[in-house]
Parts: structure tokens; sequence; C-alpha cells
């Protein structure tokens, strides 16, 4: 029987797996509303980040049911976090005008998880 309140290393597994589907989701919304909403520079921004939340979102979802090593969960963790930082800060600034400061951090950090995860699973 399985009780919510033991851990099992399966529910992280799904917590990413939804988070990426989530970020799937938002990056549709996030293209639709740049097509039919914006122009110019905050319209590209936002879908620039809806292309970064739709790609990382799906490999997310996708790739998070099947892990079992704490390096691949750690590798699609970061790619969650990169995903909140790079497409956020350019959802901030195209619709609240926020500076882009964490947009770097972001990407270099998709660019490390990436690497983290091409490790695991050459380790497999």
């Amino acid at each position: 029987m399985h009780y919510p309140s033991s851990y099992d290393h399966r529910d992280r597994g799904r917590w990413l797996a939804a988070g990426g589907a989530l970020y799937a989701a938002a990056a549709v919304a996030l293209a639709a509303y740049a097509t039919h909403v914006l122009a110019g520079p905050d319209q590209a921004r936002l879908q620039a980040a809806a292309v970064f939340a739709f790609g990382h979102g799906v490999a997310i979802a996708a790739l998070a049911p099947g892990l079992r090593g704490r390096l691949g969960r750690a590798a699609l963790s970061g790619l969650w976090l990169a995903v909140l930082l790079f497409a956020g800060s350019l959802v901030g600034k195209a619709v609240a005008g926020w500076p882009l400061t964490l947009a770097p951090y972001g990407g270099s950090l998709a660019i490390a998880s990436w690497l983290v995860f091409a490790l695991d699973r050459l380790r497999r």
C-alpha cells in the first residue's frame, strides 16, 4: 500500500512530469497571446519564451517518469528551474517591463542541466 506521507522517488518524477506538462500548456497560451495581442520586441520575447518553455516542458514531461537515479532527477529539476528563470524573465520583460536579469542564469542552467542529463545517460 502506498501512503502519501511516505517518500517515493517516483513521486518526484510525477511532479516533474506534471510541471513539464504545465510548462507546455503555458507555452501554447504564451504563443497565442504573443501572436494575437503583441507586436515588436515584446512579441518576439514571448514567442522565444514559448518555444523554450514548450520544448523543455515536453522533454521534462516525457523523461521524468522513467528516471531512477539522483543525477538524472537533479538534471531535470535543473531544467525545470531553468525554464522558470529564462522564460519567466522574458515574460516578465514583455508583460511588466521587468529587467532580463535572470535570463542568462536560466540559459546557463539549461545548458548545464542537459550536460548533466547526458552524463547520467552515459553512466547507465
